[in-house]
């Protein structure tokens, strides 16, 4: 969503609302499409003393899977960006400001991006999510599982220590 700035670029202690829905049902993350709801954007452009000052927050639900169980659950996911916009670049490149195009943001690829950068790189159902067994693959946060554990090849020798007593 494209936002025009240029009603407040020169009036001090003014500020634009926004409010849309962003289609991110086309993201895939490890071979999952986990955006399958709208993605609400909400946010402000605040002109500070002739700074325009940038800050939007992302939030949806995700269809979520365990990294240590499989198991599907419904994440809720929210990313906060902020950046300043600018006409032109004083000094130098930096990621804190964004060009304006002829008054105008795209509002909805800033969104878009700081939900990419938002996203966790582990998704875990719960803190203390003890995930499968190894062996048998069993659900260990609904029990143990029925498998002999067998001693660390590694310990063997203290084992047998164990036994000669």
């Amino acid at each position: 969503m494209v936002i025009d700035v240029r009603p407040i670029l020169h009036t001090p202690g003014k500020r634009l609302d926004f409010r849309f829905d962003l289609d991110l049902s086309d993201l895939e993350f490890d071979g999952r499409y986990p955006v399958s709801r709208p993605v609400l954007v909400e946010g402000e452009v605040r002109n500070t003393a002739d700074l325009l000052e940038l800050a939007l927050t992302v939030r949806t639900t995700l269809d979520a899977v365990c990294d240590r169980c499989g198991k599907e659950f419904l994440l809720e996911k929210e990313a906060e960006y902020r950046c300043m916009l600018a006409e032109e670049l004083q000094n130098e490149e930096s990621d804190e400001i964004v060009l304006l195009e002829d008054g105008k943001t795209d509002a909805g690829e800033l969104a878009r991006t700081a939900f990419i950068l938002g996203m966790d790189s582990k998704t875990l159902c719960s803190e203390d999510c003890k995930g499968l067994c190894p062996r048998c693959g069993a659900d260990l946060n609904l029990g143990p599982c029925s498998c002999k554990r067998e001693p660390d090849p590694r310990l063997a020798a203290l084992a047998s220590l164990l036994e000669n007593k």
